[in-house]
This record gives structure tokens, C-alpha cells and sequence, in this order.
């Protein structure tokens, strides 16, 4: 599971990362393949963890299932609004359409979708207030708490290399080009974003993780998504 969840983020990281290089390396549906391919790893520590057989573990596990099946929905219709404005499914494209017509997040949908991807980027990486799976004082690392040397590294390593890419997709999506000084900047306030975030809150409880995703962000996704149809 550990490889498997490193190997995905690789090819995430290599897609995105040639589309900063040059547009021309995109293909027809790599928005697609980004969004499941970001799943993964998440489904690898569920995989993992259920395995292990310890009862902490497992509690992770069952965790991780419902902050997924939470955040997922709400990240799907932050990532349908540039979708609906630009008409497109490949990265290079979305990109472009930005680097012509300004910004998704210019507007008052792409500003909605944002700020809900921003938020559903938060659960994916797994920093405080979503760190509910894991939760080292609580149940002492819960779906990682079977692990130790290589297996444990490639878990962590994954999660940096999340840190990394994920900040850069939203841009990408929501606020490119990023390939710039400016794009440099952006990134590092998308960083700031997460450590204030994860400074700054207590760990929700997993029910009220859920009912935060389901009844506060994924209603807010769905309101920008009628805004995008409406042209705003």
C-alpha cells in the first residue's frame, strides 16, 4: 500500500509539474486522472491500516473511509466550476483559458470553488482540523501506528510530496499561470494558508467533520456551480 500510494502522487506530481514546464506535455482528461489519482493514497491507507489488524489502526481506518466519502463530494464540485467555465478537462487548457480571459478565482464562482478546494485540500493532506485518521494524542497515529522503516517512510514522503503538489494543481486550476515569480508567490501563500489553518484550529470530531463537509461545503460548491451556470 505505501508504494502503491507513492507511485500515484509520482504521477500526479509528473503531470502537473510538465504542464508548468510546457503546456504541450497535457493531454484530454488529465483533470480526470489527476482527481483519482489523488485518491489513492488515501485508499491505500485504509487498505494499510485494516490489514495491520490492530484495533488503533483500524480505527484509523474506519476514520479515514468517512473523511473521505466527507471531503470528496465537496472537492468535486469546487473542481466542476473552472470545468464549467472554460469547457475543458486538461489542465493546459484550463490554464490557458486563465492566462486570456484573468483568473477562475476572479470571480465570484471561482472565488466559492476556491475556497472549498482550499478547505477539501486541508482533509487530502491530512493537517489539523482533518488529522482525525491519524490523530497522534489520541490513537497514537491510528492507521500508520503498524508501521515502522521503509514502509512508514513512503507514507511520509507521500504526504510531503502532497504538500507540494496539491497547492500547485489548485493553482493551476483556480489561479494560473503559475509558471511566473508572481506563480511563486501564490504558491507560498497557499502554503501560509495551510500552516495557519493547522496552527490555529482544534481536531474536529469525525461527525463533525462530516456534517461540515456535507452540510456546509458541498451546499457552498453546489451554490457556486449554479453561480458558474449563470455566468458569474
Amino acid at each position: 500500500s505505501p508504494v502503491v500510494a507513492f507511485a500515484a502522487v509520482t504521477v500526479v506530481s509528473t503531470i502537473v509539474g510538465l504542464n508548468l514546464i510546457n503546456r504541450a506535455y497535457g493531454f484530454n482528461g488529465d483533470l480526470i486522472v489527476c482527481v483519482y489519482l489523488l485518491l489513492i493514497p488515501s485508499v491505500c491507507v485504509v487498505l494499510g491500516a485494516s490489514a495491520s489488524g490492530n484495533p488503533l489502526a483500524s480505527l484509523g481506518a474506519s476514520r479515514e473511509i468517512k473523511l473521505v466519502l466527507s471531503y470528496e463530494l465537496a472537492f468535486w464540485t469546487s473542481l466542476a466550476i473552472p470545468v464549467l467555465k472554460t469547457h475543458q478537462l486538461k489542465l493546459a487548457s484550463i490554464m490557458g483559458f486563465q492566462a486570456q480571459n484573468g483568473a477562475i478565482a476572479s470571480s465570484l464562482s471561482g472565488i466559492i470553488a476556491f475556497i472549498v478546494a482550499i478547505i477539501c485540500m486541508q482533509a487530502k493532506l491530512a493537517r489539523v482540523p482533518f488529522d482525525i485518521p491519524e490523530a497522534e494524542t489520541e490513537i497514537s497515529g491510528g492507521a500508520y501506528i503498524e508501521y515502522s522503516g521503509p514502509l512508514l517512510g513512503f507514507f511520509k514522503i507521500t504526504q510531503y510530496m502532497m504538500l507540494v503538489i496539491l497547492p500547485l494543481f489548485l493553482l493551476e486550476i483556480f489561479w494560473g499561470p503559475v509558471n511566473s515569480p508572481v506563480g511563486i508567490l501564490k504558491y507560498l501563500l497557499l502554503l501560509f494558508i495551510i500552516i495557519v489553518l493547522e496552527n490555529t484550529n482544534p481536531r474536529l470530531k469525525i461527525d463533525q467533520a462530516v456534517k461540515f463537509f456535507w452540510f456546509g461545503l458541498f451546499p457552498l460548491g453546489v451554490i457556486g456551480i449554479i453561480l458558474a451556470m449563470l455566468g458569474m
